[in-house]
C-alpha cells in the first residue's frame, strides 16, 4: 500500500481507539485482519474495508493478516480465492506470509465447543430453524409503537446433561444424523434483550463437499461462532468491521471469553454506498447469475475486477477511499466524486490519442492528391516525459458527425458551410459544403478547403477561429469496437422500490452502447490490453481483452465531463 497521510486521516476515531489500546497496555502491538468470505468477487465496498484494515496496521506498525471466512461451503469455491487474492495485490496490499482460512482451524473450533458444553454453555438442539426462530422471538411494537422484545422461550432441549450434550455432538459429527435434525447452540439467555444472544446456533449439519477440507466434515461452524475465534487464534487486536456487525459484538465477546480466547477488540465504521450502485454480493451474484450483466468482471459492475477492466488505475480508486473517509453513520457517496478521482488519475498519465467514434469523412478538395502529412503529436501535455508520436494527415478524414451540422444551432462553433475550424494539430479548413445519401438522406461527405499556411493551427493573419476537432486519416483509419458504459442504474438509489417491484427494475436501460463504426489513428495499434488511454474530446478508454488482431475493443472508462468539481464548488459557496 502506498504511504499517504491524507489517506489515513479520516480514521480519526479508529485511530483515538487504536492508539488509546497502546497506551494503556490493553495491547503492544496492533494486529489486524481482512476477512472476505469467498462467495463472490470483492467490490468496492470491500476495497474501502481493506482499504481500513491494511491503512491501520500500516500507520501503526503493525500488520494485517488476509483470512478466508470459508465456513458456507454451499455459496464457496476457490474460484472466488483466487479472484479475491488477485485483486487485493492489483489495488497494492500486501499480506506477505499471512495468509489463513477459518477451514485450517475446523479442528480447534470443533474443541473450543466441545470446552462450551464441559462449561454447561453450549447444548444439541433438536429443534428445526423456524422452531428456533420461533423460540427466539421477535421485536414487537406496543401499544404506543415502540418497538420492544418480549423474552423468548426455553428449548425443550436446553437442560441436557453435558454428557449427553458431549455424545450427541460427536455423532452429529460422525454423520449419524440428517441434516438440519440437530443444532450446537450457546446456552446464553432467551430474555436477552438482542435477538442474537438467544441461545445462537454455533453449529449446523450440512453434507456439503467443502472446496478445501472436501467430505472431512459434515458440520459446519456458523459465522459468529467461526469468526471471532480465528480473529482470537490469529491474536487479532481490533477486529475492524462495517457498522452492520455492531449488534454482532456482545456475541463477539462472549464467545472469545467464554473460550478463554485472546481478546480481541471489535470496532465498526459505517459501510460504503455509492449513487447508482449496488454493494451486496448477494444482489450482484444475482445480476450475474440472470445474465443482466456479462460477468463479475462487466464494466458495470462495482466489483474491483469490472473496475480494473473498465480502465479504473488502483491509484484513482485509493485516492477515492482516502477522500470519503471513514464515519460512524451510514451515508452515499455520490458516484461523480469516485468518477473524480478516475479522470484526476488518468489525466496525469493517460497517452492521448484521436479517434472518432461516429465518424463521416471530409473531403479536402484542394489538397495535393495522394500527399501524405505526418504530424507531430504531443502523447500527454501532463507529463513532458510522454514525449510527442508522428500522426498521418491526408486529403480524406474521419471527424465526428456531431461536430458538423448542416444548420447549426446558436454558438455552434463547429463546421458547417462557411465556417472555419482548427483540425488539431493540422491546418485551419473552411467548409464549402456536403452531400447526402439519397436512400437515407444521412450527410455522406463533407467537403472543405484547407489554408497550407496554417500547419500546426495557427493562422499567420491571427484570424479568430473558435472551433477545434479532432479527425483520423481515413486511409490509415483503424476499425474498432467502442464499448459505451454508463450507470447501470438509473436511480440514485436502486434499492429503493415500490411495492411489488425488485431493484432488477430500476436497471437503466442503456447502460452499455454498443459504437462498432468507430475509427482511429495508427498509434492506437500499439496499446496493450488493459490500458487506459485518452480519446482526444471523446473520453478515457481501456482496451479490452475481447480485442483481438482483426478488432480491437475500447471501453470507455468515464468521459471527459468532470460535473463534480461544479458540484464540490456550489458546496463550498453554500458553506461560506
Amino acid at each position: 500500500m502506498s504511504d499517504s497521510s491524507e489517506k489515513t486521516e479520516h480514521f480519526d476515531f479508529i485511530r483515538e481507539a487504536v492508539a488509546e489500546d497502546l497506551r494503556s497496555g490493553r495491547f503492544s502491538q496492533v494486529h489486524t485482519r481482512f476477512p472476505p468470505e469467498p462467495n463472490g468477487w470483492l467490490h468496492i465496498g470491500h476495497a474501502k474495508a481493506l482499504f481500513v484494515d491494511f491503512g491501520i496496521a500500516q500507520d501503526f506498525g503493525g500488520v494485517c493478516n488476509l483470512r478466508f471466512d470459508d465456513t458456507n461451503p454451499e455459496k464457496e469455491d476457490m474460484e472466488y480465492v483466487e479472484a479475491i487474492q488477485r485483486d487485493i495485490k492489483w489495488l497494492g496490499f500486501d499480506w506477505g506470509d499471512r495468509l489463513f482460512f477459518a477451514s485450517d482451524y475446523y479442528e480447534l473450533l470443533y474443541s473450543l465447543a466441545q470446552k462450551l458444553i464441559r462449561k454447561g454453555l453450549a447444548y444439541v438442539d433438536d429443534l428445526d430453524d423456524e422452531q428456533i426462530k420461533e423460540y427466539r422471538g421477535t421485536n414487537v411494537p406496543d401499544k404506543n409503537n415502540i418497538t420492544y422484545t418480549p423474552p423468548g422461550k426455553n428449548s425443550p432441549y436446553r437442560d441436557r446433561s453435558v454428557e449427553e450434550n458431549l455424545d450427541l455432538f460427536a455423532r452429529m459429527r460422525a454423520g449419524e444424523f440428517p441434516d438440519g435434525a440437530k443444532t450446537l447452540r450457546a446456552k446464553i439467555d432467551m430474555a436477552h434483550p438482542n435477538l442474537l444472544m438467544r441461545d445462537p446456533v454455533m453449529y449446523r449439519i450440512r453434507r456439503v463437499p467443502h472446496y478445501r477440507t472436501g467430505n472431512t466434515w459434515c458440520i459446519y461452524p456458523m459465522y459468529d461462532f467461526a469468526h471471532p475465534l480465528s480473529d482470537a487464534i490469529e491474536g487479532i487486536t481490533h477486529s475492524l468491521c462495517s457498522l452492520e456487525y455492531e449488534i454482532h459484538r456482545p456475541l463477539y465477546d462472549w464467545f472469545n471469553q467464554n473460550c478463554d480466547m485472546f481478546p480481541s477488540r471489535q470496532i465498526e465504521f459505517a459501510r460504503l454506498n455509492i449513487s447508482h450502485t449496488v454493494l451486496s454480493k448477494r444482489w450482484l451474484l444475482q445480476l450475474v447469475l440472470e445474465k443482466k450483466v456479462s460477468g463479475w468482471d462487466d464494466p458495470r459492475m462495482p466489483t474491483i475486477a469490472g473496475m480494473r477492466r473498465r480502465g479504473y488505475p488502483a491509484a484513482g480508486i485509493l485516492d477515492f477511499l482516502g477522500r470519503i473517509g471513514i464515519a460512524k453513520t451510514d451515508s452515499m457517496v455520490d458516484i461523480q466524486l469516485l468518477e473524480h478521482c478516475i479522470r484526476e488519475e488518468l489525466n496525469k498519465r493517460a497517452m492521448r490519442l484521436m479517434a472518432v467514434l461516429n465518424p463521416v469523412k471530409l473531403v479536402i478538395e484542394n489538397w495535393p492528391k495522394g500527399q501524405v502529412e505526418w504530424l507531430e503529436a504531443v502523447n500527454n501535455p501532463e507529463d513532458p516525459s510522454a514525449g510527442t508520436r508522428k500522426i498521418p494527415f491526408s486529403g480524406e478524414l474521419y471527424i465526428d458527425r456531431e461536430d458538423f451540422r448542416e444548420v447549426p444551432p446558436p454558438k455552434y462553433y463547429r463546421l458547417f458551410p462557411g465556417n472555419q475550424v482548427r483540425l488539431r494539430y493540422g491546418y485551419i479548413v473552411t467548409c464549402t459544403g456536403f452531400e447526402k445519401d439519397p436512400a437515407h438522406g444521412d450527410i455522406s461527405v463533407i467537403t472543405c478547403t484547407y489554408d497550407p499556411a496554417t500547419r500546426g493551427g495557427d493562422a499567420p493573419d491571427n484570424r479568430k477561429v473558435k472551433g477545434t476537432i479532432h479527425w483520423v486519416s481515413a486511409e490509415h483509419a483503424l476499425p474498432f469496437e467502442a464499448r459505451l458504459y454508463d450507470y447501470l442504474f438509473e436511480p440514485e438509489r436502486p434499492m429503493e422500490v415500490p411495492e411489488g417491484k425488485t431493484f432488477l427494475d430500476n436497471l437503466a436501460p442503456n447502460s452499455l452502447i454498443i459504437e462498432r463504426r468507430a475509427v482511429a489513428e495508427p498509434a492506437t495499434r500499439e496499446i496493450s490490453v488493459g490500458q487506459t488511454v485518452q480519446f482526444e474530446r471523446v473520453g478515457y478508454f481501456c482496451k479490452d481483452p475481447d480485442s483481438s488482431a482483426a478488432m480491437a475493443v475500447f471501453n470507455r472508462t468515464v468521459s471527459l465531463k468532470d460535473s463534480w468539481t461544479k458540484i464540490e464548488k456550489k458546496q463550498q459557496e453554500i458553506v461560506h
